[in-house]
């Protein structure tokens, strides 16, 4: 028997809208089934570990309230102590550094390190507040000192403990290290240390003043390449500084 096909029979095609569709269902089917999948090892795991979950973030809650309450009861009262301490000891130490008579200048920095008024000095708050901004100043002023009175070695320690962002302090701190190796007689160090003071901060004061003290350091020790370089960098960088005024002569002798 022959078999005819019904008229405007047409054998549907799907075209590639449908395919992509059919695609986009299998694709989406499968992320969920990895999601569910997923889901339940997560609760499994959540329902085997809950109890070492829950002490984990006990144990957080408790740190972070610790510190907290550490912070707001003990840390800040104790550096607010410090720094009443150190109130006593920065005077002294500021009427030494301005006393013109040798003798009143010492008696001023031993108060300033040793403590007067029923105060503690800055060895004191160093030792008694280790750890706090007080402590680390005063670690500066007590290197400070120790070179002024020409105990060179106790300069060097206690001006390396000290570690500050002053655009200042910090290069200065630096540089009285550098002032203390030159008077030990450690030029290589003291070089070291000047380099460290003019790179610290570019200001118009300490960045010239401790290129030019390494520029003729340099110059005296023999090395003239080096002695050129810090004079260079003072001419052009800092033309409008002291040390800039007669710069061309030492670029003359650092030929």
């Amino acid at each position: 028997m022959a078999v005819y096909k019904k008229k405007g029979y047409k054998k549907e095609k799907k075209n590639n809208n449908d395919l992509a569709h059919l695609t986009k269902e299998s694709t989406t089917a499968e992320v969920f089934t990895s999601l569910d999948e997923g889901a339940s090892k997560l609760e499994k795991f959540l329902e085997k570990n809950q109890k070492w979950i829950f002490t984990g973030l006990a144990a957080i809650i408790v740190l972070v309230a610790g510190y907290m309450w550490y912070d707001q009861n003990v840390k800040i009262p104790h550096e607010q102590e410090a720094i009443d301490n150190l109130s006593t000891a920065q005077i002294y130490f500021d009427k030494g550094i301005n006393e013109s008579d040798d003798k009143l200048m010492k008696e001023d920095f031993d108060k300033a390190l040793n403590g007067a008024d029923g105060k503690y000095g800055f060895l004191q708050v160093n030792e008694k507040y280790s750890g706090t901004k007080a402590a680390n100043l005063a670690n500066y002023y007590i290197g400070m000192i120790y070179y002024k009175n020409g105990d060179y070695k106790n300069a060097v320690s206690y001006l390396s403990k000290f570690k500050g962002n002053d655009d200042i302090l910090q290069p200065t701190a630096y540089g009285t290290i550098g002032d203390a190796f030159v008077e030990l007689e450690q030029p290589d160090e003291a070089l070291k240390y000047y380099e460290k003071a003019a790179k610290a901060s570019d200001n118009e004061y300490t960045a010239p003043l401790y290129y030019f003290k390494a520029g003729k350091l340099a110059l005296d020790n023999g090395d003239k390449t080096k002695a050129h370089k810090y004079f260079l960098i003072i001419k052009e960088k800092y033309p409008k500084s002291k040390e800039a005024k007669n710069i061309d002569v030492y670029l003359i002798q650092a030929e």
